[in-house]
């Protein structure tokens, strides 16, 4: 049981340190609105999801001024379309994200994650057709998420579907180059894609779920900067367990929100996601708090060592203060959406291949990068095959949201605006990866993948 004194020791945090719950996220199944119609599957999902969900952002907002913790955002989570739209006789899956979109818009929520494709062992029917949709899908939408896992550890690499992915993230570039080709912000591309995760742009609700589900985001760089102050100059001894301890509260918050939502909604609670989900805001930074352990600036030699240890010291605060610890859980490194990232990039000591070898001990991966507009879509292609590799090697997830900025060059920046914050254009290997991608098939799953 979670006392109210708890809650009191937060208040500081909340009021000075950008503490907040980064998201509610309802998981919702959508494996009985099939139809072969695509009119009458699309009907079935806008339908179900406003049942299910007519209640979320009122009863989020109720929590919030009751409870004095501010709850950020209130998404959707639904089941991998591809695998719902699979028996529609359409070929253009574009109407059933427009009715999602709808739906979302209806229910008040910010994002509706699941316009996405499992195809790490291969393409069914259904996943061909949704990717071949997602470009017309996220520029015709407002607030559709996609993502698409193309590699897990058991199975491999899918390589035809790491070619195919960065052809896509370019027509979706050319398709919203308006606004800096922002339906980019809303494709993820997946290695041991999770099925809990609330965080968008990459939460779906995987087939394993409930019928119906609450996760809940708990975010905190601020107040993890703010604890380490503390200890200027201590070992790294206490830094870790000062992370632990301070992960610990923020989950213990975390998991009051989920269970109050859960038992108002009547549905169940899922897990707690600890993220430290940075925000463009001054203070909310991932990279001040590597800073804060002793760099001079993010990116730097030390960098993915003092993020390894953040990330460790994170979950096991995390799993010391709730039962139900899921999702990604650890440190996000999102470009675009971290002031102390957007400046180590711009001033050019934080680059593409550093961070590929921080994703090795992050929770995801290439998060929210910028590069050229006129990178190859072979070239976006080996990136996600090298973070791909990342995640199918370690047993971990790792994903790429990459943005080829039309008509940008590097010392650019893209701006998105709110969470998205805004995106310097980083520099890419000019060096050809057109036959690498070329050869297709599949990449094998590792040695250590045989468990069982």
């Amino acid at each position: 049981m979670i006392s109210h004194k708890e809650i009191l020791r937060t208040l500081a945090m909340i009021d000075n340190q950008h503490l907040d719950i980064r998201t509610i996220t309802m998981g919702i199944s959508l494996l009985d609105c099939a139809h072969e119609d695509i009119d009458e599957c699309a009907r079935r999902i806008y339908e179900k999801i406003v049942r299910k969900a007519e209640n979320l952002v009122a009863t989020g907002c109720a929590i919030e001024n009751e409870l004095g913790i501010p709850i950020v955002n209130k998404r959707i989570s639904v089941t991998p379309a591809a695998i719902v739209a699979g028996s529609c006789r359409a070929d253009d899956l574009t109407p059933i994200a427009v009715a999602m979109d709808k739906a979302a818009k209806e229910c008040g929520v910010n994002f509706i994650g699941g316009f996405s494709a499992l195809v790490h062992k291969g393409f069914t029917e259904g996943d061909r057709r949704l990717i071949a949709s997602i470009p017309a899908a996220l520029a015709s939408t407002e607030r559709v998420c996609s993502s698409v896992n193309v590699a897990t550890t058991k199975a491999g690499i899918n390589m035809d579907a790491v070619a195919l992915m960065g052809r896509v993230i370019k027509e979706t570039a050319a398709l919203t180059a308006a606004d800096g080709g922002l339906g980019c912000a809303k494709l993820v591309v997946f290695a041991n894609a999770v099925e809990d995760n609330p965080f968008m742009a990459g939460a779906f609700h995987g087939v394993g779920e409930p019928e119906c589900v609450i996760n809940v985001g708990v975010s905190g760089p601020g107040v993890v900067h703010s604890a380490l102050k503390k200890v200027k100059g201590a070992s790294f001894d206490v830094v870790a367990e000062t992370i632990k301890r301070t992960a610990f509260q923020i989950t213990r918050m975390g998991q009051l929100v989920a269970q109050e939502a859960s038992r108002r909604l009547d549905v169940p609670f899922g897990v707690v996601d600890l993220s430290l989900a940075p925000t463009p805001a001054k203070g909310d930074s991932v990279a001040r708090i590597l800073e804060e352990i002793g760099l001079e600036t993010c990116g730097t030699h030390g960098t993915t060592a003092a993020l390894a240890m953040l990330n460790d010291a994170v979950k096991k605060g995390g799993v010391m203060a709730s039962g139900h610890v899921g999702g990604l859980s650890g440190a996000f490194i999102p470009v675009s959406e971290d002031e102390g990232m957007i400046a180590a990039a711009s001033g050019g000591t934080l680059t593409l291949d550093k961070l590929e070898a921080m994703t090795c001990v992050c929770s995801v991966g290439l998060d929210m990068i910028a590069v050229p507009g006129d990178t190859t879509a072979e070239t976006i292609s080996a990136i996600i095959a090298d973070e791909a590799a990342i995640g199918v090697v370690n047993t971990k997830t790792t994903a790429v949201r990459i943005i080829p900025a039309p008509g940008k060059v590097v010392g650019d920046s893209v701006e998105f605006g709110g969470l998205l914050g805004s995106a310097p254009v980083m520099p890419v290997h000019q060096e050809s990866s057109v036959d690498f991608i070329g050869r297709g098939g599949r990449i094998p799953a590792p040695m250590h993948s045989l468990k069982n």
